[in-house]
């Protein structure tokens, strides 16, 4: 007498148990998303691992894009990067004595390219500046970044990423000038102290 195929019956079952898996898998994930509470707010937790996540690739595609930069920056080119950065980025990002009143409440935060990071990096001066000009030309899905290709020109965009790239240098009299004039106007726009109080110290 024949024994059984148990071992190929086992098979067709795990096979079966595996492809109904994928109907229910997407299911659960629908419910959750319909009737679940997602964080969708900016308050709300992320998801476990969802930095890491999101930067594997955007890293990935950066350095797969970078372009050389076309020149060696020059004292003018910062001055100029300087004029556009407080008319289009200190809102999100803040200045060098003045912190942004609402990016820190974005999601992800708007980090602050003229302070300290935990590792002693100010802002993103360690990044090269044709990865901040890929930011600066692209933007960067999910987060409140958008694209300025369509706003700057090209120099304007190479401009404000060889003034970011050297945030942790000492500011020219001429650029600190700029940001001071910039920061007076949004204290006096948004009912922040004008005194000495309301500055933070230049890293």
């Amino acid at each position: 007498m024949q024994a059984p195929n148990t071992s190929g019956r086992a098979a067709w079952f795990a096979l079966l148990g595996f492809l109904l898996a994928f109907p229910c898998m997407a299911g659960a994930i629908y419910l959750y998303i319909r009737y679940g509470n997602p964080p969708v707010a900016t308050a709300d937790h992320p998801f476990p691992d969802e930095k890491t996540i999101v930067h594997i690739p955007l890293h990935a595609r950066i350095h797969r894009d970078l372009v050389t930069p076309p020149t060696t920056p020059e004292a003018h080119d910062l001055v100029a990067g300087a004029q556009v950065y407080v008319e289009h980025c200190a809102i999100c990002h803040g200045s060098p004595h003045l912190d942004s009143s609402f990016g820190k409440w974005e999601y992800p935060t708007s980090p602050q390219l003229w302070r300290k990071h935990k590792d002693g990096v100010v802002g993103v001066s360690d990044d090269a500046p044709n990865v901040s000009y890929w930011k600066v030309e692209n933007g960067i899905r999910l987060t409140g970044m958008p694209s300025f290709q369509h706003i700057l020109s090209n120099d304007q965009m190479w401009q404000v990423s060889f003034l970011v790239a050297q945030a942790d240098h000492p500011l020219s009299p001429q650029i600190s000038a700029i940001f001071d004039a910039a920061d007076t106007r949004r204290r006096q726009d948004e009912g922040l102290p004008t005194t000495a109080s309301g500055v933070h110290p230049t890293p």
